[in-house]
């Protein structure tokens, strides 16, 4: 009677230690969520993505903190300069937030499928299936930011679904609001349109590009691109001032001294076009086009 009276008082004791462990655990648990929502309200990401990392350490399949973590590994992927650094970044995002998805009933949060799909995105052309199945579920689900019909657009373009490249990118242009379209939305429209050959349609988003663009960078691809459209139209003299206007804002360009060579060559102009080919492969040695010109 002696020993099951100790056994019983023992097993009392670890029983109550048991509960008040559970307790302390839980409220630990209160103050950590509350801090991580707190320092994700502050934008203070990097803060969240270490606490969070920290944590899943000992609560590895915490379906709150594998969230948290996908979520502020995304928006630190965002602020990098540093490519590699980014796409780091970018894998531990898809990874947390892929894991989460297997735990419980995120099969109803379509901020999961929003931000994976964004995150497949930027991790490049090779999984943009992934994005485009991802932002649309996200869609399913009534999640609807409006920056998704843009990342649609680009995602459709990468797997060459053109059609629903252009459907995505002309609703976001119904949700530019009174700031009105973008430069780089302008210039992936026309990119779509270019492909499916509706070169009209291509030619008047790019001159609406050119127009209101303030970044160099997307004015010269801009003009390379109308180049191009007005080569495939025929109109030559107007596809070289489109070129002469890049190679006199950048110096130097390899896409437009290879175009100029394509020109050329339209023209039977073999020897010009040569010479074109050759200045581009000066600035840049890898230029598929051409290199494959020259046979090289």
């Amino acid at each position: 009677m002696v020993i099951i009276a100790v056994s019983l008082f023992i097993a009392g004791i670890v029983v109550t230690a048991s509960v008040q462990f559970a307790g302390r655990l839980r409220g630990v648990v209160k103050i950590e969520r509350r801090e991580l929502l707190r320092l994700w309200d502050s934008g203070l990401f990097e803060e969240v993505y270490e606490m969070s990392a920290n944590a899943l350490v000992s609560r590895p399949m915490d379906y709150f903190l594998l969230t948290m973590h996908g979520f502020s590994a995304y928006q630190q992927g965002l602020s990098q300069i540093n490519t590699l650094n980014a796409a780091q970044y970018f894998d531990d995002c898809v990874w947390s937030l892929r894991k989460a998805m297997l735990i419980r009933n995120s099969a109803s949060d379509g901020r999961l499928y929003y931000v994976l799909g964004k995150a497949y995105n930027y991790k490049g052309e090779s999984f943009a299936d992934l994005a485009v199945k991802y932002l649309e579920k996200a869609r399913e689900l009534s999640f609807n930011a409006a920056d998704i019909p843009q990342f649609l657009g680009m995602a459709y373009a990468s797997i060459g679904d053109y059609r629903n490249s252009v459907a995505s990118f002309t609703e976001a242009l119904g949700n530019e609001g009174e700031l009105g379209p973008s430069a780089l939305l302008l210039y992936s429209i026309a990119g779509s349109y270019l492909v499916l050959d509706e070169l009209d349609i291509a030619r008047a988003y790019l001159q609406r590009c050119i127009s209101i663009s303030q970044d160099s960078r997307t004015t010269m691809s801009a003009r390379l691109l109308f180049a191009e459209v007005m080569r495939k139209s025929g109109d030559f003299e107007e596809a070289r001032t489109q070129l002469q206007a890049v190679l006199n804002e950048a110096g130097e360009n390899a896409e437009a001294r290879y175009q100029m060579g394509e020109l050329y060559a339209i023209q039977g102009e073999t020897t010009r076009a040569r010479a074109e080919w050759r200045l581009a492969l000066r600035v840049d040695p890898t230029h598929v086009g051409a290199r494959t010109r020259l046979s090289i």
